[in-house]
């Protein structure tokens, strides 16, 4: 019966339960029935034989030696180790001994018997998070088409998969790892990993995750990252961790563990001298039995964290899910955070009378050539670009890439290229994102215009963040002043610090902080790091994020959504809701039962009856706690 409410010490082993957790519990029904069964021989004898009780005697000595071994080895376990979790195992072994003392066998087998019941209860109430890192890890596991170099296809298992690599994705596959499109496009079911419900449209150089479910295109995806190093891989060691994480309350209980051991000695030690009824006594004992309250934070918790991973929200321990309910004030990265974190095709600033789309099939092509973001961009300005020749192409870095076509030189990239090649060029345009330009056999052909576009849940989600009580937004940015204000004013940002190096990002944050503000701090770049620890709780973006960024990170939003903000802080006003019932439950029931033992109102069966009353109130805690996992804002 070792160790009742153990949910602080668990080890997950990729199913639902360890070997040793497995056969700890076999060996514990087998010797709870074996126990009943003789229990139930010992009365039937009595009623059959009443002028015999010694064969009912010794079939209840029996069945208490069955079940008395592994209570006490585990209370001599908490005597050595000592916690609030060994308080239990304790309680319950005074109590058998006063019930053996006291000559009344039954009541000492019976009482570990009730209380193995409580604790496979309690056990039941580990199996929701285990099984949802169950299910997540059975994701990582499938077989991928990986392409040969001579294009024939061969069935691996994902495991062995490399960055670098290309595999085929068809209809119904799985996509075996972390990787760029190469070729085609389909919707993927992408649930699992970042929590939106509706199919995300995959086309041609956009990222997708390992485990994303493709429900109707062919593609073709070159391999960034497996296993660990995956997305999905990163979400299942996240909620390991916090699994395995005590919450705060937890840990302050355990500091208090020998003092409350001492209370309710004192307590059934005054019951006895003031009543001389033992049953009270032994009643006292089994009742103070703290399980629904150490079992209430744990549950809560770890409800808390597999809700929020349903969700795209990956956070490293319970502590976080507790802050996040404190935050009134966000400081929020631009680039990749704020906005996409990739470029888009804003207009073209046409210097000539060739036609519009032959002038873009030529952007692209020479932008096909190369694999710098601005090229990749006008590469895909095109659905079909016509049949450009392009020979001696040349990508000089940092200023653009020229070709030789039968029409002549072709040039594409900033001005210093075309000065260096004596073309003249039209005005530059106002703009302030990246402009590129486009040259043909010394005639300068017109202007790109490209951005970073900001997502287009920003604005509203800033709104809603204010009408939960964050009252501070600031946006932290390394970019120039007048982007981060153009950025600021789409996305409703009314305070702002732009070209802010990561000393400074930490200095702002720190400001923050000793203002008494309690801010979450979201970004995805390498030089948020330092931010993120700083604040209450840092967020990392985790569909494009740096891997410093989601290490340094509490809390990490698997796919980039940040709609996802609001619903974090909703969970764990949720989930603190539900903790102050659950503590409110383990602890005022336990005083109501130890109340009714001391005065004898429990009647002569106290101890059992206490011990039943003790399970009740566990289970109330985790029906309450069972509320928590109805929370959906899934979009």
């Amino acid at each position: 019966m070792s160790h009742q409410c153990s949910h602080g010490h668990i080890h997950f082993s990729g199913n639902l339960q360890t070997p040793a957790e497995q056969r700890r519990m076999q060996r514990q029904l087998t010797l709870t029935m074996v126990t009943i069964g003789l229990l139930l021989l010992s009365l039937l004898w009595r009623g059959i034989a009443p002028d015999q009780p010694g064969i009912s005697d010794i079939l209840a000595g029996v069945a208490w030696l069955l079940v008395a071994v592994p209570v006490f080895r585990a209370a001599w376990h908490s005597l050595l180790h000592p916690d609030l979790h060994g308080v239990t195992d304790l309680l319950v072994v005074l109590a058998m001994l006063g019930a053996w003392a006291l000559g009344d066998l039954m009541t000492a087998a019976l009482l570990p018997v009730i209380m193995i019941f409580g604790h496979i209860l309690e056990e039941r109430s580990v199996m929701g998070t285990r099984q949802a890192i169950a299910g997540l890890s059975k994701l990582t596991l499938s077989q991928a088409r990986r392409v040969r170099a001579n294009g024939e296809l061969e069935s691996v298992d994902s495991q062995h998969l490399q960055a670098g690599d290309m595999v085929e994705v068809r209809p119904g596959d799985r996509v075996p790892a972390d990787g760029r499109i190469l070729s085609g496009q389909a919707s993927l079911d992408v649930a699992h990993i970042t929590g939106e419900s509706v199919p995300v449209e995959a086309t041609t150089g956009m990222n997708v995750f390992a485990g994303s479910i493709n429900l109707n295109g062919l593609l073709r995806v070159e391999v960034s990252h497996t296993g660990d190093q995956s997305t999905l891989g990163k979400v299942i060691a996240l909620m390991k961790d916090a699994e395995q994480a005590k919450p705060p309350i937890t840990r302050m209980l355990e500091r208090y563990a020998g003092h409350y051991l001492i209370l309710v000695l004192l307590i059934a030690a005054t019951t006895w001298f003031l009543t001389y009824n033992s049953q009270a006594m032994l009643a006292v004992l089994v009742a103070a039995c703290p399980c629904a309250l150490v079992l209430s934070a744990p549950a809560t918790a770890m409800a808390g964290i597999a809700v929020a991973a349903r969700h795209g929200i990956l956070i490293r321990n319970a502590a976080f899910l507790e802050e996040l309910a404190d935050v009134d004030a966000l400081i929020v990265d631009k680039t990749g955070t704020l906005t996409q974190g990739r470029l888009s095709f804003v207009e073209a600033v046409l210097a000539t009378d060739l036609p519009r789309e032959r002038v873009l099939e030529l952007a692209a092509a020479l932008g096909a050539t190369s694999n710098h973001p601005v090229s990749r961009v006008l590469a895909e300005t095109v659905a079909a670009p016509g049949n450009i020749g392009l020979r001696e192409v040349e990508e000089i870095q940092g200023v653009g890439i020229t070709a030789t076509t039968d029409d002549g030189v072709a040039l594409l990239g900033r001005q210093a290229l075309f000065t260096r090649h004596h073309v003249p060029v039209s005005p530059l345009p106002e703009h302030e994102g990246p402009v590129v330009g486009l040259a043909l056999d010394g005639v300068f052909l017109g202007w790109f215009l490209l951005e970073d576009t900001l997502r287009p849940e920003a604005p509203a989600v800033m709104a809603e963040l204010q009408s939960l009580g964050v009252n501070r937004v600031q946006l932290l940015t390394g970019d120039r002043l007048a982007v981060a204000e153009r950025v600021a004013q789409q996305a409703g940002i009314n305070e702002l610090a732009a070209e802010a190096l990561p000393a400074e990002k930490l200095r702002q944050v720190q400001e923050m902080v000793d203002d008494g503000w309690r801010p979450m701090v979201v970004g995805d770049g390498i030089n948020d790091a330092l931010a993120l620890k700083a604040g209450a709780v840092g967020i990392a973006m985790g569909g494009s994020g740096a891997d410093i960024a989601l290490a340094s990170a509490d809390v990490v939003l698997a796919g980039g959504d940040l709609r996802r903000l609001p619903s974090a802080i909703r969970l764990s006003r949720k989930c603190r809701a539900t903790l102050q019932v659950n503590v409110f439950i383990g602890l005022g029931w336990t005083i109501l039962i130890v109340a009714a033992a001391a005065m004898g109102l429990l009647g002569s069966a106290g101890a059992l009856i206490a011990a039943v009353l003790h399970n009740l109130s566990t289970l109330l805690v985790l029906l309450n706690t069972g509320r928590l996992l109805q929370f959906d804002e899934t979009h």
